[in-house]
């Protein structure tokens, strides 16, 4: 088998990444949990397919660094990939994308999230664990503005995901360090690009954070990204990164410019079997912004669990949303939607999906159809067959 062939078979099982490595079986992840689909792959075909999906300045970079990422579509499912190097040599990580983002609802999220894309200056922070879905929620908020205002959008990803359509807004791509050589060089580019909203993909080192707090501080709405547990975690985090000395400044600049913060984790629905989120949602009211600044982020919890009427949302209360919501949306699978991101259903093979493109139920063996545009011939024929099965 080949690479083509080991992700058709991972979107027929509905998985969500594929993970190829040398000498060894290639395993896929269905609903969280890892399953092998072949025999061992000699190491020769995987430095073939590594080689085919990065190319002379990937393969180049491998050597270097020991890793490469790029995004690409394979057999018409878009992928995220990491070539890497291990102790047996060459291995492959694949992340098997949706097609496509909708929105909000069509991620199965709170339409409480909608606000998060309503502001026009500041900070709102995605974040979770790794594997979480916080690019996908991101994809969801870029589309809701897109199809609702008129606004200058850059995106910073490294690599480039899913891939938006300009519908009432512009969105300008961008691809780190393809389009740029770094995230730091990207953000002090985009400020004089114009930007009504700037797409950060991770902020992951002190100088991104301190540049996207100065975006946002700027009259830009910023949108970025960062592992953590929960929210809490991912603004200790920010002010973590800092010296000492600037952490105090750090903590009134964040106070001042955050708009939010939703965290989230990946649940596994056995009743609608589906994997969807289950979200934190911290917004900066006065509570939250005094908190922040007299760095006592350890008290944020309270400042959500006190913060219902400001639409704060801790995990147990979504969790008693999604117990009781009803309208989840499921992607066909034929879109090569993979069931860990938040828009996909788990959808075992050969089960129809729920969707307005599943085919058409055949007709009962005793039942006989009459079609608008039948001919005479034909409605001979059929008047014949009433007439045999007449009793």
């Amino acid at each position: 088998m080949n690479l083509n062939a080991w992700i058709s078979k991972a979107r027929e099982l509905g998985a969500s990444d594929l993970h190829v490595e040398a000498g060894t079986p290639p395993v896929v992840r269905v609903r969280g949990e890892l399953q092998p689909i072949g025999d061992a792959v000699q190491p020769s075909l995987v430095e073939q397919a590594a080689h085919a999906l990065i190319g002379a300045e990937g393969w180049a970079q491998l050597r270097a660094r020991g890793s490469s990422d790029a995004s690409l579509a394979i057999g018409g499912t878009r992928c995220r990939i990491n070539v890497y190097r291990t102790l047996r040599g060459v291995a492959i990580a694949v992340r098997l994308l949706t097609p496509s983002v909708s929105g909000i609802r069509a991620c199965n999220l709170h339409p409480d999230l909608r606000r998060f894309t309503e502001a026009t200056t500041g900070l709102v922070i995605v974040s979770g664990p790794t594997g979480s879905g916080k690019s996908t929620t991101l994809a969801a908020f870029i589309e809701e503005i897109n199809h609702s205002r008129a606004r200058n959008i850059i995106t910073l990803e490294s690599p480039i995901e899913y891939i938006f359509s300009n519908r009432r807004s512009l969105i300008r791509q961008r691809e780190i360090p393809t389009h740029s050589p770094s995230f730091e060089q990207a953000i002090v580019d985009a400020l004089r690009e114009n930007p009504d909203v700037l797409v950060i993909g991770e902020m992951r080192t002190p100088e991104v954070m301190r540049l996207t707090l100065n975006a946002a501080e700027t009259g830009h709405l910023v949108l970025a990204t960062m592992h953590s547990a929960n929210c809490a975690e991912a603004l200790t985090r920010i002010c973590m990164s800092f010296p000492a000395e600037l952490q105090g400044s750090i903590r009134a600049q964040l106070a001042d410019c955050l708009v939010g913060v939703v965290c989230q984790r990946l649940d596994y629905l056995q009743e609608h079997r589906l994997r969807a989120p289950r979200c934190e949602m911290l917004w900066a009211n006065s509570a939250a912004k005094g908190t922040i600044r007299s760095g006592q982020t350890s008290q944020i919890a309270n400042v959500i669990q006190s913060g219902g009427e400001d639409g704060m949302w801790t995990f147990d209360r979504y969790q008693r949303w999604i117990e009781q919501k009803n309208d989840w949306i499921r992607a066909a699978p034929e879109t090569g939607a993979a069931p860990d991101t938040p828009a996909a259903a788990a959808v075992p093979p050969g089960t129809p999906a729920a969707s307005s493109s599943a085919p058409a139920t055949p007709p009962a063996p005793n039942e006989i159809n009459i079609e608008e545009d039948m001919d005479l011939r034909e409605l001979e024929e059929l008047a014949r067959q009433i007439e045999r099965r007449s009793p």
